[in-house]
């Protein structure tokens, strides 16, 4: 068996990482190390050997379990089950929609357009891929719009490289606008006790004005690729960009309007339930996919082993569940406070300060791991720096943007970039280069964090529910009446 040099590398990183913890105090004793060391090798794993991830989670959760660093009712509690639900009954609405043809009409209503040319086409495109990523999840979205980009472009006998870029980047941005587009969103929006309304008001206008840039961008950056495109419509203009078929699109349409409606108004939903206070927060949001789920498998009853099989993606599940504990663990042993001490005296300028830190940190994570494992990394320090004053609250909004928008920056930066470049491999075409991709994904990284800092600075984002509420009930000072006083002579 040869010796691989990786192995060099991931042991380095958790040494590094194992005394640089010690030097700079976040680790004071032989526990909070071990729990250092075990989540370092965990992320570098993840970075180094992607396919083993997994395996090394489960080993990394056991560690920790038999230092006493975390309890078993501890892991339990830390695995966000809450989420890991929600995300099954998204996934299972998905395959339901997905077989019902909603997705496929998508493609088709797009293809049909009359008079298209290579910008407006590249306009559609960003459209389409946002909004999908919106209301599907992302890996759907890249799916359902590369086998549009294929259509089109072996249609027109084109390089399909530019228009997949150009997929995934707006994809990446969509997925940032609601909680449903990335796991990243329900994560966040959950932790910081936002409702769905409040996440949209937040997260979309930055993501609108984010995919405006992008789009320009795109446009300049790949003006040959477009006016081929254009070229070439011209030439098929009566031959068509496919087969035009008749789809049932209806039922589906319904379908998810109705789960994004009902989502949307959970709050309203919770109040009139009487679902209030901390241990029933967003219940509604959470128990939506798995009422939609559970009716849509009642009704598909020979599909239904199906969708729980086939559609619902266990193995990132199951990695998800045991990385947020081992993040967990952090907190658990107060890293992450030390840290959100150390943070806070070395940034300056207070949570605004901040903002620009958290986007560059989270963003340059994101590129070369997977996003989702870095927002569960940041989570707990940001929730420490909230306890300590509620205006640190804009801080989710900076993590959630980075975290999504630097996903754009390399070719493993997201979940939807490692698919699309699959399945440009599996079309038979050559995957895009490592350069290629870092080129102009750095541009509208960097472009759009931009964005995300000057807005969060301008604009006032929603505060969590949670945070209005604790300053709500911290009294206001009573006036004392002159003969309250205390008399000096009092001893």
């Amino acid at each position: 068996m040869k010796f691989d040099p990786k192995i060099l590398f991931l042991a380095l990183v958790v040494a590094c990482v194992s005394v640089g913890g010690r030097l700079a105090g976040l680790a004071t004793d032989f526990t909070q190390t071990t729990t250092l060391a075990v989540f370092a090798g965990v992320i570098a794993t993840t970075l180094f050997f992607w396919e083993r991830r997994v395996a090394a989670a489960f080993l990394g959760v056991s560690v920790l379990i038999a230092t006493h660093a975390m309890s078993l009712q501890s892991i339990l509690k830390a695995t966000e089950l809450d989420i890991i639900f929600f995300l099954v009954g998204m996934m299972i609405i998905v395959g339901v929609l997905k077989d019902l043809g909603f997705l496929t009409w998508v493609i088709q209503s797009i293809i049909n357009r009359r008079k298209m040319n290579g910008i407006s086409f590249t306009a559609i495109l960003c459209v389409l891929s946002a909004v999908l990523a919106s209301v599907v999840d992302e890996v759907s979205s890249i799916v359902v719009v590369l086998a549009l980009v294929f259509q089109v472009c072996d249609t027109l006998k084109l390089r399909p490289h530019p228009f997949v870029l150009i997929a995934v980047m707006a994809t990446n941005i969509g997925s940032s606008a609601t909680m449903l587009g990335n796991p990243v969103g329900i994560f966040i929006g959950n932790k910081a006790g936002l409702t769905f309304a409040q996440f949209l008001v937040g997260a979309t206008p930055v993501a609108l004005v984010a995919l405006a840039a992008t789009l320009g961008l795109v446009i300049f950056w790949f003006r040959r690729d477009i006016r081929a495109m254009t070229l070439a419509m011209a030439r098929h203009r009566r031959m068509g960009l496919g087969p035009v078929l008749k789809i049932p699109y209806r039922t589906g349409l319904f379908i998810l309007l109705a789960t994004v409606s009902v989502i949307a108004f959970h709050h309203q939903i919770e109040h009139a339930l009487a679902l209030g206070g901390a241990e029933n927060k967003n219940a509604f949001l959470i128990m939506t996919p798995l009422i939609v789920a559970g009716l849509l498998m009642i009704w598909r009853p020979h599909r239904a082993r199906h969708y729980v099989e086939k559609d619902v993606e266990w193995w990132t599940l199951l990695f998800f569940m045991l990385l947020f504990a081992i993040a967990g663990s952090l907190s658990e042993q107060g890293i992450t406070k030390n840290l959100a001490e150390s943070l806070t005296e070395h940034v300056k300028g207070g949570p605004k300060g901040m903002i620009p830190f958290v986007l560059v940190i989270a963003s340059l994570g994101s590129a070369f791991v997977d996003n989702i494992v870095f927002v569960a990394a940041f989570t707990p320090v940001i929730q420490s720096l909230v306890e300590r004053a509620a205006d640190y609250s804009v801080l989710w909004w900076a993590l959630l943007f980075g975290a999504c928008f630097g996903g754009n920056i390399t070719v493993v930066g997201s979940t939807a970039n490692i698919v699309a470049s699959g399945l440009l491999e599996k079309h038979g075409h050559h995957p895009i280069r490592f350069g290629t991709w870092i080129r102009l994904g750095a541009i509208v990284g960097l472009v759009t964090a931009a964005i995300a800092w000057v807005m969060l600075l301008l604009i006032p984002s929603p505060r969590p529910a949670s945070a209005t509420a604790a300053e709500e009930s911290v009294p206001p000072p009573a006036a004392v009446a002159p003969g309250d006083l205390p008399s000096l002579n009092n001893g």
